[in-house]
């Protein structure tokens, strides 16, 4: 099991966000989790990367207990999760190429020819693979984010966790980048847990829909 939560509560600076959460995601599964502005998918989201206040329940994420709040076990999951942030977050003073780098180094990635073997591979995957030397800033807001989830997936994660990836896209490459996120999970029988507002992404690839209100989560039927 990737996620087993049951009976969690999640807390904001001890405020309740949401409560009697229970979640059992399993490899190669692709969950949507949908709601209003401020309805706790991004609290939920971050809780199964170690952000947030567990006030009780049980939750298992990669294995890790996280309801026991050990904080020296957070990087070796981290390594085993893959992130996509709405607002991007690539380095503005590093090429593409750089960024993609400073993430394998960083997970103890020691041969060069390796990192530019799998950075190659990553950027032919996602169809830019003459954007090497370009800076974030000369990419478009579509480019960017496919930049993202070759750099979710650099490590081969088990797990990705996508926070609105296409919030800010348009619907051709809001389609894109899902469809990047379906191929990881088909291929690479990943785990994918997408926020969105979206709600046509269910009907074009499949998953579970889950909806956050009035602190609670339940399933879509």
């Amino acid at each position: 099991m990737t996620v087993d939560y049951r009976d969690v509560r999640l807390c904001h600076y001890g405020r309740t966000v949401l409560q009697g959460v229970n979640l059992s995601v399993s490899q190669g599964e692709m969950i949507y989790l949908t709601g209003l502005v401020g309805s706790g998918k991004s609290t939920l989201l971050g809780s199964m990367y170690g952000e947030g206040e567990f006030a009780e329940g049980h939750a298992v994420v990669m294995g890790e207990n996280l309801a026991l709040g050990k904080r020296s076990r957070l990087p070796a999951l981290r390594r085993k999760i893959g992130i996509v942030h709405q607002e991007l977050r690539l380095l503005p003073d590093r090429t593409i190429h750089d960024n993609l780098d400073f993430v394998l180094r960083a997970t103890d990635w020691k041969k060069k020819d390796e990192r530019e073997a799998r950075i190659a591979g990553l950027l032919e995957w996602v169809g830019l693979e003459s954007v090497g030397r370009k800076y974030p800033h000369e990419l478009s807001g579509g480019q960017k984010q496919c930049i993202c989830i070759a750099r979710a997936v650099l490590n081969r994660p088990a797990l990705i966790l996508a926070d609105e990836p296409t919030g800010q896209l348009d619907s051709e490459n809001g389609e894109r980048v899902m469809a990047l996120l379906d191929e990881v999970r088909r291929q690479e029988h990943a785990a994918v847990i997408v926020s969105t507002h979206n709600q046509q992404w269910p009907d074009f690839f499949p998953g579970t829909v889950y909806i956050c209100e009035n602190e609670t989560l339940r399933k879509k039927e």
